[in-house]
């Protein structure tokens, strides 16, 4: 849908430019209820920009939008926000009170507001409809493989590097502990192969998303052991990109036997995951 604004744009001699809200509609409208994200505002914003769309307008998504009627969408963002002259939109694509609006409206009232409209037909991989619905069941049951396909890249989740309990340390094998922002989505519980990308640069990484049952269960969180690497992160963004689940997440009688299992995984990272060039 974006490559073909991009395309649209330059064929009319106008200026590209994506709409996204800051938050999930649901999350406003049923507090606590909305889905998990796929990625911060920031990182769509920048994912959105490497398609080509010059200019990323993030709407803040409030009770009191929620209640504009779909012709007032269309009056106070497109015409007077945006100025636009020609809108592309999802197949699937709803906006106003109650999602009344669609693109079949836009369609027919586009020229009395100055602009012509066309919607995007949805994809399917096989029998399955790319949704962000079911890129987020793939994700959270560990399936990166169609999480990718369907996404057209790696998974990739955000977040600051915080202190944890140093366990990984006392093995030997540090590890950098990820505080995420609020309601982004985490894989499933396991152990990952992947790369993590900090300040100092980018690094093989060998990924566990899990409770640590090993040292009795703790709530679930993301931690990374970055391969060549030596340093604090601690306060610092970090960024993690899944390649592959490399398996379940295990109780081990001991300590020495998850660090045994533990340079199993950093070998099969090695084997999987070739350095940033």
């Amino acid at each position: 849908m974006l490559a073909r604004a991009v395309e649209a744009a330059r064929a009319r001699g106008l200026r590209p430019v994506a709409v996204t809200s800051d938050r999930h509609p649901r999350e406003v409208l049923t507090p606590g209820r909305g889905p998990r994200l796929l990625t911060t505002v920031e990182r769509r914003a920048e994912l959105i920009g490497d398609t080509g769309i010059d200019t990323v307008v993030v709407l803040e998504f409030t009770e009191e939008l929620s209640r504009w009627l779909a012709e007032e969408f269309i009056e106070r963002v497109l015409v007077q926000g945006l100025r636009a002259r020609h809108v592309v939109v999802g197949a699937d694509f709803t906006f106003g009170y109650k999602a009344l609006g669609t693109p079949e409206m836009l369609i027919q009232l586009g020229p009395s507001y100055g602009f012509t409209a066309e919607r995007v037909e949805l994809v399917h991989l096989g029998n399955h409809r790319i949704s962000s619905s079911a890129i987020r069941d793939a994700i959270a049951r560990g399936d990166l493989e169609f999480a990718e396909r369907a996404l057209g890249r790696r998974f990739v989740l955000d977040g600051t590097v915080v202190r944890g309990a140093g366990r990984g340390a006392g093995l030997g094998y540090p590890t950098a502990n990820l505080q995420t922002p609020p309601r982004l989505l985490l894989p499933g519980s396991g152990v990952y192969a992947g790369r993590a990308r900090v300040p100092q640069g980018e690094f093989v990484a060998a990924i566990n998303v899990g409770t640590n049952p090993t040292f009795g269960v703790e709530p679930l969180h993301v931690e990374a052991y970055l391969l060549d690497f030596s340093g604090d992160l601690l306060g610092q963004p970090i960024a993690i990109e899944f390649w592959a689940r490399l398996r379940d997440e295990e109780r081990f009688a001991t300590a020495e036997e998850l660090a045994a299992a533990i340079a199993e995984d950093v070998r099969r990272t090695r084997e999987l995951v070739p350095p940033p060039a």
